[in-house]
């Protein structure tokens, strides 16, 4: 297994992976490639057996919930195969998103998973993050 930068050749793959963690998403190609243009935002991929089976999409953000530093490393998500957890490839992802940070000058990363999700809450306290809030987010037609 290795980890690497997303390459725009892969795009179509990627995508597929994409779509399994954010199957409500909207035009997801734009997003990947204004991904792939923003120098405060980096996608890893995990490939395997000549095939991409996990993904990481990390940024720098001025700010994040419980944290006292800027920038913040953020995890915007990470996504493996379900044959492929429980062998490494998500804390590979991960360390990779956090190497990029710290290169980026960032001290802290964070992240967050929603609150029903609690596979990727377990995953990410098995990485070392902890929980610093939970919050109930709102909207309002106008």
């Amino acid at each position: 297994m290795r980890i690497r930068p997303l390459r725009r050749e892969e795009l179509a793959d990627y995508l597929a992976l994409r779509v399994q963690l954010w199957p409500e998403g909207g035009d997801e190609a734009e997003e990947v490639e204004a991904l792939l243009r923003d120098p405060q935002a980096m996608a890893f991929v995990a490939e395997a057996e000549g095939r991409l089976v996990g993904f990481v999409e990390v940024s720098l953000r001025p700010y994040a919930e419980g944290c006292e530093t800027r920038p913040v490393g953020y995890l915007e998500g990470w996504y493996v195969l379900p044959s492929w957890r429980r062998r490494g490839v998500g804390r590979a992802l991960v360390e990779a998103a956090e190497a990029w940070a710290r290169a980026k000058g960032c001290r802290e990363m964070a992240s967050d998973a929603a609150l029903a999700n609690l596979l990727g809450q377990e995953a990410h306290r098995h990485l070392g993050y902890e929980e610093v809030e939970r919050i109930v987010c709102f909207r309002k037609p106008l």
